[in-house]
């Protein structure tokens, strides 16, 4: 009886992320009625007020005394960094450069995009929390990752996409300030505001929720006038969900193996493949908006979108299969 209810589980989890099929809709929805014409740049205005606004909401809800009180962890923050921001990129270089018949060179600044993101932190958390693992350690973790993310992320981009011309130094700076000074000030407002941010959670959830929607659409608007799906065919996207899929094996076992290798405890090792597997929806998509052209932002995200779902259905797998050792472990 006991293996029926784990089973139904976890293939419960294997269902499609309905906000992820939901944005794949906008990115319909902008292929069959794209906005053009005058209704561009009202589009890509309100897009880049969204994006301020959701990044400012970042600022306001994490807590700077989790990520502080963390830190004292640090073996396995670098791990965790190390993989988001190191193995990650390096990773995805490496698959940018194969022949054009493994990776669509449309794609390939997409590819390298996705290696430069942070993790995600809610997904990150709760796996770690189903798999049984350390969970401070993964809050942690996870908002060190999204801190560092708001200045990194645009340098990395910038030096891993400077010689395809696709980040130029304004682009960069552009970048940063419009992502990172609304992130500062919700920082700073947090003291005051945070409480009602708190509060007000499954109402700011939606307005961010919203803000990506938004972006995709406008991105993909962009794209499709620029001819995108002349570029990319129903093979190349084939070939892009199993570089999604090899790229995420490659950092789970490296994850897996970094922290079986430094003796880390069973809990810590959970919160580290969890953490330093993960690429962050939330925080790529506004980004793209910003940092590539609105020709090419639209390509940007289809990897982020496809890597997004596959990371969700495989960690709810390995998640579940973590927490049934350790019930059998309990039992026996």
């Amino acid at each position: 009886m006991s293996q029926a209810p784990a089973r139904a589980s976890w293939l419960g989890r294997l269902r499609p992320d309905w906000y992820v099929v939901l944005i794949f809709g906008m990115m319909l929805a902008a292929t069959l009625a794209p906005a053009r014409g005058a209704a561009a740049p009202v589009f890509e205005w309100t897009t880049r007020i969204a994006i301020g606004f959701v990044f400012f909401l970042h600022g306001a809800r994490l807590s700077r005394e989790a990520v502080i009180g963390g830190l004292v962890h640090w073996r396995l923050h670098l791990v965790v960094l190390s993989a988001t921001y190191l193995l990650f990129p390096l990773a995805c270089l490496g698959l940018a450069a194969l022949p054009a018949w493994i990776t669509p060179p449309a794609l390939a600044s997409g590819i390298i995009f996705l290696g430069c993101l942070p993790s995600t932190i809610q997904s990150s958390i709760g796996f770690t929390a189903i798999a049984r693992g350390n969970v401070a350690a993964a809050v942690a973790a996870a908002s060190a990752s999204n801190l560092l993310g708001v200045a990194l992320t645009p340098l990395l981009v910038g030096l891993t996409l400077h010689a395809q011309g696709a980040a130029s130094p304004d682009a960069i700076q552009a970048i940063v300030l419009q992502l990172l000074v609304p992130f500062v000030a919700g920082q700073a407002l947090r003291r005051w505001i945070g409480g009602w941010v708190t509060k007000q959670a499954k109402l700011l959830s939606l307005v961010d929720r919203g803000a990506i929607l938004l972006v995709v659409y406008t991105a993909f608007s962009g794209a499709v006038v620029e001819g995108v799906w002349s570029r990319i065919g129903a093979l190349d996207l084939v070939r892009l969900t199993i570089l999604c899929a090899v790229l995420l094996a490659i950092v789970l076992a490296a994850t897996w193996g970094a922290a079986r290798a430094l003796r880390f405890s069973r809990e810590d090792e959970i919160a580290i493949v969890f953490c330093g597997s993960k690429k962050s929806l939330a925080s790529g998509a506004p980004m793209a908006g910003l940092l590539f052209p609105t020709a090419t932002a639209g390509i940007a995200i289809l990897p982020l979108m496809l890597f997004h779902q596959i990371q969700l259905m495989a960690c709810a797998v390995i998640a579940q299969r973590y927490a049934a050792r350790d019930l059998g472990a309990e039992s026996g």
